[in-house]
C-alpha cells in the first residue's frame, strides 16, 4: 500500500507540475504579430510625428507616398480586422493634399520584431499585384494608444521617424 501511495503522489505531483508549466505558458507575456494585430485594429487618430535619432536641424521632407509629415499630423487611420483600411488626411496646412487613401494592412513577425505593413490601394488593382509598400515597426499598441517607428538613414546611422496615436 505504501508503494502505491507513494506512487500516486509521484504522478499527482508530476501532474501538478505539468499544469503549471502549461498556465505559465499561458499567461506568459510574449508578443505575437497576431495579437498585436489585434490591439492595432480599430480606428486611430495621429497626433504628432517626431524624431529619434536626428539633430533638430535635420527635416525628413516626405514620408509615405511622397507625403510631408506635417500634412499627416491628425490624419484619421481605419485599420479593420479584415484588412481592407484606410487613411485620411485633414490637414489643410501649405503643401497638404486632403483626401483618403485606401490601404491593406497586416502584421509580421521579421527577425523578432513586430512589424506593421501597409500598401495603397489603387482602384482595379488587386493587393497581390501591388509590389510597393510600407513596413514600420509596430512598437506599441493597446486601447488607448499605438506607436509606430520607421527607420531611416541620416549620415550612414539608422534614426526613426516616430508616429503616435490616440484610439478615436
Amino acid at each position: 500500500m505504501t508503494k502505491q501511495l507513494t506512487r500516486l503522489f509521484t504522478v499527482l505531483g508530476a501532474a501538478s507540475l505539468l499544469m503549471s508549466a502549461c498556465a505559465s505558458q499561458k499567461g506568459s507575456t510574449a508578443v505575437t504579430a497576431g495579437g498585436m494585430r489585434k490591439a492595432a485594429t480599430g480606428k486611430w487618430t495621429l497626433n504628432s510625428v517626431n524624431y529619434e535619432g536626428l539633430p533638430s536641424t535635420a527635416k525628413i521632407s516626405t514620408v509615405f507616398s511622397n507625403i510631408p509629415p506635417d500634412c499627416l499630423q491628425g490624419s484619421s487611420w481605419v485599420l479593420p480586422s479584415n484588412s481592407n483600411g484606410s487613411f485620411t488626411i485633414n490637414s489643410s496646412a501649405a503643401g497638404c493634399t486632403t483626401g483618403t487613401q485606401d490601404i491593406v494592412w497586416s502584421t509580421i513577425n521579421q527577425n523578432g520584431v513586430i512589424m506593421l505593413q501597409f500598401k495603397e490601394m489603387m482602384s482595379g488593382v488587386k493587393a497581390k499585384n501591388i509590389l510597393d509598400g510600407y513596413r514600420v515597426e509596430l512598437a506599441q499598441a493597446d486601447q488607448a494608444s499605438m506607436v509606430w517607428r520607421a527607420p531611416v538613414t541620416y549620415e550612414g546611422k539608422t534614426a526613426y521617424v516616430v508616429y503616435s496615436f490616440s484610439r478615436q
